[in-house]
């Protein structure tokens, strides 16, 4: 039996292609951080800090694509939408318009009760249990950020104090079928962490040549027999703090010539 999410085909040609779609905005930042914490894009809109660039057209309406302007330089800012295959056609469109290098910051469910909540955890590989990175990477390949984003990512933190946990994360599409035999399975692996989208954006990033690092904190504990909330998606000074790490680790990555 063929199955055709290991049917990797590496022409780079495809039906539908971002660069034919979007036209490239001529100042656009190259350096952006991939946000997914809603309620700190919200306050920064709303206190000015966020300046309209265009929009991204999708179903759920239109998506902002923004500009952060600070004292070290200006950066494009965007939500990551929920899930492998929206956050991966997010990163291919700011491809598309320009941008080339990126930090994402999230949350993520802890597969280790001992790890706190809002301890800071940096992916250094990710674990392929979703569908979107078999388009872009072979079955058998390893989805990694790229190692200067990693490097400037524990720059940042190194900077400020922060202590962090290096680790492989578990990227599912399937928040409702972590079970105990998949949790064990991963834990063994070298995974402390579960989330959407780690894989998806590693995968594009290789495939396109762009930089990409990711930054997480711990969120809900799933290695226990009971699920434990921890309150984690309510916490907006954790939030907002890794938001401004990430956005120092960005402003550290050199950019591309134009």
């Amino acid at each position: 039996m063929n199955y055709p999410i290991l049917e990797f085909d590496d022409d780079r040609q495809a039906a539908l292609e971002p660069h034919k779609l979007l036209r490239p905005v001529e100042d656009i930042p190259q350096r952006a951080v991939i946000c997914f914490f809603n309620d700190v894009l919200v306050a920064l809109a709303e206190t000015g800090r966020l300046e309209p660039i265009r929009h991204l057209g999708s179903e759920m309406g239109r998506i902002p694509v923004q500009r952060l302007r600070t004292e070290n330089g200006d950066l494009t800012v965007m939500q990551g939408g929920v899930g492998a295959a929206l956050g991966a056609s997010f990163v291919e469109e700011l491809i598309a318009l320009g941008c080339r290098q990126f930090i994402a910051c999230g949350g993520a469910g802890v597969l280790d009760s001992a790890i706190d909540m809002g301890s800071v955890l940096l992916p250094t590989e990710a674990i392929r249990d979703e569908g979107t990175s078999y388009h872009y990477l072979p079955a058998g390949a390893p989805a990694t950020p790229t190692p200067a984003a990693v490097a400037a990512i524990e720059a940042a933190l190194a900077r400020h104090g922060v202590p962090y946990i290096t680790t492989k994360t578990w990227t599912t599409d399937a928040p409702y079928r972590e079970t105990p035999g998949k949790i064990a399975r991963r834990r063994e692996q070298g995974c402390l962490a579960v989330e959407m989208e780690a894989a998806a954006f590693f995968a594009v990033a290789q495939f396109r040549g762009v930089e990409f690092g990711q930054m997480l904190y711990g969120g809900d504990d799933v290695s226990a027999e009971n699920w434990d909330h921890r309150g984690w998606n309510t916490d907006s000074s954790v939030r907002e703090k890794l938001f401004w790490l990430a956005v120092e680790a960005a402003l550290h990555l050199p950019p591309e010539a134009r």
